[in-house]
């Protein structure tokens, strides 16, 4: 089966140094970054394995990481306006 990869990185490739700055400065955004990260972890390592999982179930995961997503994004946002104007 073919696995689309979501990494942060390639999500939001002009994030980048805003990744890197609230990863090491905001303990919420790197505890939001790791979660996102292991759930796209076990979400792939479903879909590349073939594991047996409920259609809900992957789902489910699949609309938690989009909504982690989003909010990580919305704080990259809030982080890169506010280094705008120091």
């Amino acid at each position: 089966m073919q696995v689309d990869h979501h990494e942060l990185q390639q999500e939001f490739p002009d994030m980048h140094d805003a990744i890197v700055g609230l990863k090491g400065a905001n303990a919420h955004f790197a505890a939001m970054f790791a979660r996102y990260n292991r759930l796209t972890g076990k979400v792939e390592n479903l879909e590349e394995n073939d594991m047996p999982v409920a259609d809900f179930t992957l789902e489910d995961m699949k609309k938690q990481r989009v909504k982690l997503k989003d909010e990580i994004y919305f704080l990259l946002l809030a982080f890169r306006a506010g280094q705008q104007y120091k």
